[in-house]
């Protein structure tokens, strides 16, 4: 906003200097005015969403949804252990704004409705809400995140699936925590890590013991990092008479009593601030079984699969919010006599900034897509799923880091200041690389498949040849790559998944892309014609076109 010096000295200001030259408020904008995204909805089977999805998105840029995302991060949550007369209640409270983006998240369908909806495409777009809806923030993520994940998971044990599955699926969201069967819609959370092991969680040591009746248990035991405490229900970890299990636990018993959750803490973390992630303390805790004793890990795996596809989706949300940031600012901006997006260097900036960006929506897309026809079925889109999916969470949520500190550099020391918002998305960054296995968790866990699901390798490569022939460099890198699985060990499987994660997001631009788009990426990510940071594209990098495809609007 621009104010001459007598409106300043109207409002009492100092009337020293005008303020000029500084970019207006992004908002309102439309979050999914992105030409990658909305290719990518069409492509995977979803696109009777798309008026819907628009609509999202010019929700999640109004200036209502952002201020929103603001004050659910200022004003924290809080936890409140005991109420006023002593008695235990280990409740959180949160700020409106966390509620009014909850209720918004999951009347959108962000949450677990999907598995209620029989139409082909409703997995990815619940996966394209979330990038558009991720313009907002993404704390309230991890709650609807874990919902989604829970569905699965809940199904192997079909009379809990019944019985809680119609309410996870609702699009009401009703955060009083009362008995589960008499609320409109309920969230699930989920605690499997101890201070002990983290990622090991067969070093659990928290007991369950069985009760007289059958499926019941007592817990007894922590958890470590337990996000959303207020959620309804939570799938945790145990230690069974048969080994590692895993069990429901209601917040709320059937007969309308308090179940033994005491929290003890809420972590004091780097980012994701708006979200309550807690140390919840299990003594007497009543759980049921789900899936047999001893097959736990075996049980949550499609959990799994699940939130890792969302760490992805999130991380490509985050790049995309960042890069429409810096394009705005570079386009109000000037500097040395041109505004900073004519500017030849920021220009090369915004446009690697932009292949990164179109590169991670497009592999989140396709992981959405294999996932909707793996649910339905298709068993060489879930050989594909299986590894794609760490390959996409190892690679997608390491490049977030570096993309949001470049583009919050793009605005200078304005985008320095927590008013901007870029601070924000910087701290959020770290997060998805870390939640639901590390780097090297999930590096790992691709040579796992690798060695013991054989289909997992030739559903790979099977993606891969269908751009075979139509960029030489991808057809190299798929050569390099055929050489490196023959060669894989657990001290070089960074460089394995790396590589496994650029050939196959070339080779999704090479087939869908715009040729600047695909051929820069190629040239750079897979030809080595690239530095070592961005805004190093080579001066044939077509850096117009794709700096006009990127930015909302056009580039002008």
């Amino acid at each position: 906003m621009v104010s001459t010096l007598d409106e300043q000295r109207a409002h009492g200001g100092p009337g020293t200097h005008d303020v000029t030259n500084q970019a207006p408020p992004l908002t309102p904008y439309d979050a999914s005015d992105d030409a990658a995204l909305l290719e990518g909805l069409r492509r995977e089977g979803a696109g009777w969403a798309e008026e819907d999805l628009r609509r999202l998105g010019r929700q999640a840029g109004s200036a209502q949804a952002q201020e929103w995302a603001d004050l659910a991060n200022r004003h924290e949550p809080e936890l409140r252990t005991h109420d006023r007369y002593g008695n235990r209640v280990d409740e959180v409270e949160f700020h409106p704004s966390w509620h009014h983006l909850m209720r918004t998240a999951i009347g959108e369908g962000l949450a677990a409705s999907p598995w209620a909806d029989d139409r082909p495409g409703a997995h990815v777009v619940r996966s394209a809400g979330g990038l558009v809806w991720g313009h907002t923030e993404a704390g309230h993520g991890c709650p609807t995140s874990m919902t989604y994940a829970a569905v699965p998971a809940l199904r192997r044990q079909p009379e809990l699936a019944k019985l809680y599955e119609p309410l996870l699926t609702s699009r009401e969201y009703d955060p009083v925590l009362r008995e589960p069967t008499e609320k409109r819609g309920l969230l699930a959370g989920m605690g499997m890590t101890e201070k002990q092991g983290g990622s090991d969680v067969r070093t659990n040591t928290t007991a369950a013991t069985p009760t007289a009746e059958p499926g019941v248990y007592t817990l007894r035991g922590h958890k470590w990092f337990t996000s959303a405490p207020m959620c309804d229900l939570f799938l945790v970890l145990a230690q069974a008479p048969g080994g590692l299990s895993c069990f429901l636990v209601p917040r709320v018993l059937p007969d309308g009593t308090r179940n033994t959750f005491r929290i003890q803490r809420l972590k004091d973390k780097l980012g994701n601030r708006s979200n309550a992630s807690s140390e919840p303390e299990f003594d007497g805790t009543v759980a049921w079984l789900v899936g047999p004793e001893g097959q736990g890990v075996k049980t949550i795996i499609e959990m799994v699969n699940c939130t890792r596809l969302d760490c992805v989706m999130m991380s490509a949300a985050l790049m995309r919010k960042s890069l429409v940031e810096a394009g705005h600012h570079a386009r109000h901006r000037s500097a040395f006599g041109a505004r900073l997006v004519d500017q030849p260097l920021m220009r090369n900036v915004l446009a690697d900034l932009a292949l990164e960006s179109e590169a991670a929506t497009t592999l989140t897309l396709r992981l959405a897509g294999a996932a909707d026809r793996a649910i339905r079925g298709d068993e060489g889109e879930a050989a594909f799923r299986r590894i794609a999916t760490a390959v996409g969470k190892y690679w997608v949520t390491k490049r977030g880091p570096a993309f949001t500190a470049e583009a919050l550099e793009c605005l200078g020391g304005n985008g320095y200041v927590e008013d901007s918002g870029m601070p924000r998305h910087y701290r959020e960054a770290p997060l998805l690389s870390i939640w639901e296995g590390s780097g090297n968790v999930n590096a790992l866990d691709v040579l796992r498949a690798l060695s013991r699901e054989p289909g997992t390798a030739e559903a790979l490569f099977g993606e891969l040849a269908l751009a075979r022939g139509a960029d030489a460099r991808l057809d190299a890198a798929v050569t390099r790559l055929g050489t490196g699985l023959s060669e894989a060990s657990p001290t070089t499987a960074r460089r394995l998944v790396e590589q496994m994660a650029l050939t196959l997001q070339a080779s999704l631009l090479v087939r869908h892309a715009p040729p600047a788009v695909a051929g820069a990426f190629c040239a750079t990510r897979l030809g080595g014609d690239w530095g070592h940071a961005f805004g190093t594209l080579p001066e044939s990098a077509g850096l117009d076109a794709i700096v006009e495809r990127a930015l909302p609007g056009g580039a002008g």
